[in-house]
Protein backbone atom coordinates (compact mmCIF):
# COMPACT_ATOMS: atom_id res chain seq x y z
CA UNK A 1 0.00 0.00 0.00
CA UNK A 2 1.34 3.23 -0.99
CA UNK A 3 1.17 5.78 1.80
CA UNK A 4 -0.19 9.13 1.02
CA UNK A 5 2.89 11.64 2.44
CA UNK A 6 2.42 15.22 3.68
CA UNK A 7 0.15 13.64 6.55
CA UNK A 8 -3.18 15.39 4.57
CA UNK A 9 -5.32 12.58 6.56
CA UNK A 10 -6.90 9.69 4.89
CA UNK A 11 -9.74 6.66 5.60
CA UNK A 12 -8.26 3.10 5.33
CA UNK A 13 -11.04 0.21 5.79
CA UNK A 14 -10.33 -3.27 6.27
CA UNK A 15 -13.18 -5.69 5.24
CA UNK A 16 -14.63 -9.17 4.98
CA UNK A 17 -16.19 -11.60 6.54
CA UNK A 18 -16.08 -13.27 10.30
CA UNK A 19 -12.97 -15.20 10.18
CA UNK A 20 -10.82 -12.99 7.96
CA UNK A 21 -8.21 -11.55 9.87
CA UNK A 22 -9.61 -8.18 10.08
CA UNK A 23 -8.96 -7.41 13.73
CA UNK A 24 -5.93 -9.09 13.17
CA UNK A 25 -4.77 -6.92 10.42
CA UNK A 26 -6.33 -3.39 12.53
CA UNK A 27 -4.00 -4.32 15.57
CA UNK A 28 -0.93 -5.12 12.94
CA UNK A 29 -1.77 -1.22 12.16
CA UNK A 30 -1.92 -0.10 15.04
CA UNK A 31 1.52 -2.02 16.30
CA UNK A 32 3.46 -0.54 13.29
CA UNK A 33 2.30 3.09 14.24
CA UNK A 34 2.94 3.08 17.66
CA UNK A 35 6.14 1.63 16.46
CA UNK A 36 6.59 4.52 14.34
CA UNK A 37 5.79 6.87 18.11
CA UNK A 38 2.63 8.05 16.54
CA UNK A 39 0.10 8.39 18.96
CA UNK A 40 -2.87 6.04 18.38
CA UNK A 41 -6.26 6.10 20.26
CA UNK A 42 -8.60 2.66 19.71
CA UNK A 43 -12.25 2.20 19.56
CA UNK A 44 -14.94 -0.20 19.23
CA UNK A 45 -18.28 -0.33 19.37
CA UNK A 46 -19.93 -1.30 22.65
CA UNK A 47 -21.97 -3.80 21.48
CA UNK A 48 -19.04 -6.23 20.49
CA UNK A 49 -18.15 -7.97 24.20
CA UNK A 50 -17.75 -11.61 23.18
CA UNK A 51 -14.20 -12.30 23.94
CA UNK A 52 -13.42 -8.40 26.38
CA UNK A 53 -15.86 -5.22 27.19
CA UNK A 54 -13.21 -3.03 26.17
CA UNK A 55 -9.91 -4.08 24.19
CA UNK A 56 -10.31 -5.40 20.50
CA UNK A 57 -9.72 -8.83 20.59
CA UNK A 58 -9.52 -11.13 17.42
CA UNK A 59 -10.25 -14.65 16.84
CA UNK A 60 -6.67 -15.55 17.20
CA UNK A 61 -6.64 -13.76 20.80
CA UNK A 62 -4.68 -11.07 19.79
CA UNK A 63 -5.70 -7.51 21.69
CA UNK A 64 -5.39 -4.27 22.36
CA UNK A 65 -7.36 -1.74 24.78
CA UNK A 66 -9.53 0.18 23.43
CA UNK A 67 -12.46 2.54 24.21
CA UNK A 68 -15.76 0.99 23.51
CA UNK A 69 -18.47 3.76 22.51
CA UNK A 70 -22.05 3.20 21.86
CA UNK A 71 -22.75 5.98 19.44
CA UNK A 72 -19.75 6.60 16.77
CA UNK A 73 -20.47 10.33 17.70
CA UNK A 74 -18.32 9.83 20.60
CA UNK A 75 -15.47 9.03 18.84
CA UNK A 76 -15.03 12.36 17.39
CA UNK A 77 -15.50 14.00 20.74
CA UNK A 78 -13.09 11.73 22.54
CA UNK A 79 -10.03 12.46 20.31
CA UNK A 80 -6.97 13.81 22.12
CA UNK A 81 -4.87 16.55 20.73
CA UNK A 82 -1.80 15.25 19.35
CA UNK A 83 -3.44 11.88 18.31
CA UNK A 84 -2.59 11.11 14.93
CA UNK A 85 -3.93 7.74 14.24
CA UNK A 86 -7.98 7.01 15.11
CA UNK A 87 -8.44 2.85 14.67
CA UNK A 88 -12.36 1.61 14.75
CA UNK A 89 -13.11 -1.77 14.99
CA UNK A 90 -16.95 -3.33 14.68
CA UNK A 91 -17.74 -0.41 12.08
CA UNK A 92 -20.36 -2.64 10.68
CA UNK A 93 -23.03 -1.78 13.67
CA UNK A 94 -22.22 2.06 14.05
CA UNK A 95 -24.66 4.35 12.08
CA UNK A 96 -24.91 6.08 8.78
CA UNK A 97 -22.83 8.96 11.31
CA UNK A 98 -19.91 6.66 11.15
CA UNK A 99 -19.20 8.20 7.67
CA UNK A 100 -18.99 12.06 7.85
CA UNK A 101 -17.21 11.21 11.97
CA UNK A 102 -14.42 9.21 9.72
CA UNK A 103 -14.43 12.29 6.98
CA UNK A 104 -14.45 15.00 9.51
CA UNK A 105 -11.27 13.03 11.38
CA UNK A 106 -9.52 13.06 8.17
CA UNK A 107 -10.26 16.63 7.25
CA UNK A 108 -8.69 17.28 10.55
CA UNK A 109 -5.33 15.62 8.92
CA UNK A 110 -5.45 12.02 10.97
CA UNK A 111 -5.37 8.52 9.77
CA UNK A 112 -8.73 6.89 10.17
CA UNK A 113 -8.56 3.10 9.99
CA UNK A 114 -11.79 1.31 9.98
CA UNK A 115 -12.60 -2.33 10.21
CA UNK A 116 -16.08 -4.46 9.65
CA UNK A 117 -18.07 -6.91 8.03
CA UNK A 118 -18.93 -5.73 4.33
CA UNK A 119 -21.70 -8.22 4.20
CA UNK A 120 -24.26 -9.22 7.07
CA UNK A 121 -25.20 -12.50 7.45
CA UNK A 122 -28.14 -12.71 4.23
CA UNK A 123 -24.90 -11.50 1.62
CA UNK A 124 -26.15 -8.12 1.37
CA UNK A 125 -24.11 -4.91 2.06
CA UNK A 126 -23.65 -4.28 5.66
CA UNK A 127 -24.85 -0.60 7.51
CA UNK A 128 -22.59 2.02 6.07
CA UNK A 129 -19.96 -0.21 5.12
CA UNK A 130 -20.21 0.51 1.70
CA UNK A 131 -20.61 3.77 1.80
CA UNK A 132 -17.28 4.43 3.53
CA UNK A 133 -15.69 2.07 1.33
CA UNK A 134 -16.10 4.36 -1.23
CA UNK A 135 -15.35 7.27 0.48
CA UNK A 136 -11.63 5.97 1.61
CA UNK A 137 -8.71 6.29 0.05
CA UNK A 138 -8.10 2.58 0.84
CA UNK A 139 -9.40 -0.49 0.96
CA UNK A 140 -8.25 -3.85 2.07
CA UNK A 141 -10.85 -6.68 1.45
CA UNK A 142 -9.66 -10.16 3.50
CA UNK A 143 -11.08 -13.37 2.62
CA UNK A 144 -11.58 -15.98 4.92
CA UNK A 145 -11.03 -20.24 4.60
CA UNK A 146 -14.34 -21.57 3.39
CA UNK A 147 -15.23 -24.14 6.15
CA UNK A 148 -17.06 -26.56 3.92
CA UNK A 149 -14.19 -26.95 1.14
CA UNK A 150 -11.18 -24.85 2.13
CA UNK A 151 -11.54 -22.27 -0.89
CA UNK A 152 -11.16 -18.54 -0.23
CA UNK A 153 -14.93 -17.45 1.54
CA UNK A 154 -16.30 -14.08 1.36
CA UNK A 155 -19.65 -14.72 3.09
CA UNK A 156 -20.50 -14.96 6.61
CA UNK A 157 -22.87 -18.24 7.15
CA UNK A 158 -25.00 -18.11 9.97
CA UNK A 159 -25.58 -21.20 11.64
CA UNK A 160 -28.82 -20.30 14.13
CA UNK A 161 -32.79 -19.35 13.38
CA UNK A 162 -32.48 -16.22 14.68
CA UNK A 163 -32.79 -13.79 11.73
CA UNK A 164 -32.00 -10.35 13.47
CA UNK A 165 -29.85 -8.19 11.29
CA UNK A 166 -27.21 -7.90 14.86
CA UNK A 167 -26.38 -10.77 16.17
CA UNK A 168 -22.70 -11.40 17.96
CA UNK A 169 -21.34 -14.44 17.95
CA UNK A 170 -18.18 -16.04 16.94
CA UNK A 171 -17.34 -19.97 15.97
CA UNK A 172 -20.47 -21.70 16.39
CA UNK A 173 -22.73 -19.13 15.76
CA UNK A 174 -21.54 -18.32 12.37
CA UNK A 175 -18.90 -19.73 9.79
CA UNK A 176 -17.13 -18.22 6.28
CA UNK A 177 -18.09 -19.94 3.36
CA UNK A 178 -16.81 -19.65 -0.14
CA UNK A 179 -19.71 -18.02 -2.98
CA UNK A 180 -20.26 -22.07 -4.27
CA UNK A 181 -21.09 -23.39 -0.32
CA UNK A 182 -22.74 -20.03 1.06
CA UNK A 183 -26.62 -20.36 1.77
CA UNK A 184 -28.71 -17.08 2.21
CA UNK A 185 -31.50 -17.66 4.74
CA UNK A 186 -34.66 -18.42 3.20
CA UNK A 187 -38.46 -18.64 4.83
CA UNK A 188 -36.89 -18.60 8.07
CA UNK A 189 -35.13 -21.86 7.70
CA UNK A 190 -31.98 -22.74 9.26
CA UNK A 191 -29.06 -22.64 6.62
CA UNK A 192 -27.93 -26.26 6.27
CA UNK A 193 -24.36 -27.17 7.46
CA UNK A 194 -22.17 -28.52 4.36
CA UNK A 195 -19.18 -29.22 6.14
CA UNK A 196 -17.16 -31.87 5.01
CA UNK A 197 -15.42 -34.41 7.19
CA UNK A 198 -12.49 -33.81 5.35
CA UNK A 199 -12.75 -29.91 5.99
CA UNK A 200 -10.32 -29.44 8.91
CA UNK A 201 -9.45 -25.46 9.08
CA UNK A 202 -7.04 -24.89 11.87
CA UNK A 203 -7.09 -22.13 14.55
CA UNK A 204 -5.21 -20.20 12.78
CA UNK A 205 -7.18 -20.68 9.49
CA UNK A 206 -10.08 -19.28 11.27
CA UNK A 207 -8.53 -16.07 12.93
Amino acid sequence: MHVISGKPGWIEVICGPMFSGKSEELIRRIRRAEIARQRVQIFKNALDARYDATSIVSHSQQSLPSVAVDQIGQVYDLIEEGTEVVAIDEGQFFTSEIVSVCNQLASRRLRVIVAGLDLDYCGEPFGSMPELMATAEYVSKQLAICMVCGDPANFTQRLTDNRDRIVVGAIGTYEARCRRHFTPPQNGATPPSDRSASATPTVDEIS
